[in-house]
């Protein structure tokens, strides 16, 4: 199945305005209200029936294919539970069948919809390029990813925020200890996972790798803390986010920790998820993504 791209979503629906866009990120990262997104959609796409129209593409689509099928032979994947900080984490983890040798070991880290089939994909694909790849489940002390994306998001205010730090250290512990890896672990995550991986970094000081997509920074005060390479990946017309990348930045450099930020011009928060039809930008996602394996390749061989 041909994946859409955002170009030929815009042509065959009502056209999506940044507008609409930047409603949507406004209610899925700080209103989490549908109703008043609706009707702001409304507004801007003239009627309901268009705005009803446009809502999919916004969202991501979780019946969009996969890149890597879930039962694709070239790797080994399997639903587990591991111990988190306080009780028992749920997890996705993925093999290459083809294993050599012990390999280097990637945490997963979902957006704010929890682990679903995209995040599943991603840990897939980092399996192929020759990692243990771990993608956790940071609802578990919710009980677990529901399906309903709306009901996910209402989850992650109820999620507290120490618990996730302390569920990602027993992530890392989990992972230093996993047969077939090498003992270095590296960290990938988007939007609530690209903060979250900026988090870990700050509090893991055996993470070895860490790469942040149009994740929130951490307070500059704490970038001295930092241990780990990082990898930051931002979308140029992403205000909300990109407003704190030149204090950290700053803070980075006063602390002389190695990182590497990139922003992609032109393209919106959440340009790798390709489950998303509007958001998504294929040529950003791809240059993102190599520079992402390379990156990893490099810190945790």
């Amino acid at each position: 199945m041909t994946k859409p791209t955002a170009e030929a979503a815009k042509s065959a629906n009502p056209a999506i305005t940044q507008a609409m866009i930047d409603a949507y990120d406004e209610y899925t990262h700080l209103t989490l209200d549908r109703r008043r997104f609706m009707e702001q959609l409304t507004r801007l796409a003239g009627s309901g029936a268009a705005a009803a129209a446009i809502a999919p593409l916004l969202a991501a689509n979780s019946a969009q294919a996969a890149v890597v099928a879930d039962d694709d032979p070239r790797v080994k994947a399997e639903d587990i539970t591991y111990p988190g900080s306080s009780g028992e984490m749920k997890g996705y983890l993925v093999k290459p069948v083809d294993q050599s040798g012990k390999l280097g070991t990637v945490i997963v880290v979902h957006e704010n919809r929890g682990l679903n089939p995209h995040i599943r994909d991603i840990a897939r694909r980092v399996a192929l390029e020759g990692f243990v790849a771990l993608a956790p489940d940071f609802l578990s002390p919710l009980g677990g990813t529901p399906a309903d994306e709306d009901k996910a998001r209402d989850m992650f205010t109820k999620l507290d925020a120490s618990q996730v730090t302390a569920d990602g250290l027993a992530t890392i512990a989990y992972l230093k200890g996993e047969k077939d890896g090498n003992g270095k672990v590296g960290a990938v995550g988007f939007c609530w996972g690209g903060g979250t991986v900026n988090t870990l970094a700050v509090n893991a000081p055996d993470l070895s790798a860490g790469v942040a997509y149009y994740g929130i920074q951490p307070k500059a005060e704490d970038a001295a803390k930092i241990k780990a390479a990082l990898l930051l990946h931002y979308a140029g017309l992403d205000e909300r986010i990109d407003a704190g990348i030149d204090a950290y930045k700053k803070a980075l450099d006063a602390a002389h920790v190695e990182y590497t930020v990139y922003v992609y011009d032109g393209v919106n928060h959440a340009f790798n998820n390709d489950t998303s039809a509007a958001r998504y930008d294929k040529k950003a996602a791809d240059l993102a993504w190599g520079r992402t394996i390379a990156f990893l390749k490099e810190k945790l061989a």
